[in-house]
């Protein structure tokens, strides 16, 4: 009989749980190995271990013994297993935008603003990034790089508020997972609920509005003449408190 020792996790950026797959390993080399995915890691990464005994050293004899391995992506070595875990624990503005969509209808501005709260509150709270990407300094407020990539071909940025353009609840599970395995990741949810329901009963005028007011960052970053024009994250701290209800 073979003692197949599994350390498996999710990774979000291929939609594949993945699983690291030993033979025989002793205690302390189990340990081990688990440790070192946690350390390179964070100690708050989801990792569970199996432990699962057949009469052949295959991968396959694991799945004909329990279907819950099935579909399960087996990774040939510990530094892509980290990789791939890695990859997932930083976000971009466009997984943010996903899981706003999931909460609640927008419009393309209306996204833009939302997910630039989302990014300030976090950022005046903690002092750390909510996601990696760049903020521009728009005509119409402060807008994400990837967020914009994403659907500037869907809908321009427009003042109207009158049509429904984004509404995602049906995967508000899956996207909710994502961002909850990213560094910080229940920090991240919880503030970015309370940023929701601060201000996401507002309609994309009235958040316009609110990044529009003198001294805020979008206004101290060129105001929207220059559409390169970054607007960086010391002056979102200094600055937010001028455009917060």
């Amino acid at each position: 009989m073979y003692n197949h020792c599994i350390i498996m996790s999710s990774a979000y950026s291929i939609g594949k749980r993945i699983a690291l797959h030993y033979i025989n390993l002793n205690e302390i080399e189990m340990k081990n190995k688990i440790d070192f995915v946690m350390n390179k890691c964070g100690k708050d990464i989801s990792l569970s271990t199996h432990y699962i005994m057949t009469e052949k050293d295959t991968w396959k004899s694991v799945v004909d013994f329990d279907k819950f391995f099935l579909n399960v992506k087996l990774i040939d070595n510990i530094n892509t297993f980290v990789d791939l875990i890695l990859k997932d624990r930083e976000l971009i503005g466009l997984d943010v935008a996903k899981y706003i969509t999931s909460r609640c209808s927008c419009t393309h501005l209306k996204l833009e603003k939302l997910t630039y709260f989302c990014y300030a509150e976090y950022l005046c709270l903690k002092k750390e990034k909510l996601f990696n990407d760049t903020i521009y300094a728009y005509r119409l407020g402060p807008v994400i790089d990837s967020v914009y990539k994403k659907y500037r071909k869907k809908a321009f940025l427009k003042e109207e508020d009158n049509k429904v353009i984004y509404d995602d609840k049906e995967n508000f599970s899956a996207i909710k997972s994502r961002i909850i395995a990213s560094k910080n990741g229940l920090d991240k949810i919880s503030i970015i609920e309370k940023t929701l329901k601060k201000y996401g009963h507002l309609k994309a005028s009235d958040l316009v509005n609110l990044t529009h007011r003198n001294n805020s960052p979008w206004y101290i970053s060129g105001r929207g003449k220059d559409n390169n024009k970054e607007i960086e994250d010391i002056s979102i701290i200094n600055n937010h408190c001028y455009e917060t209800i």
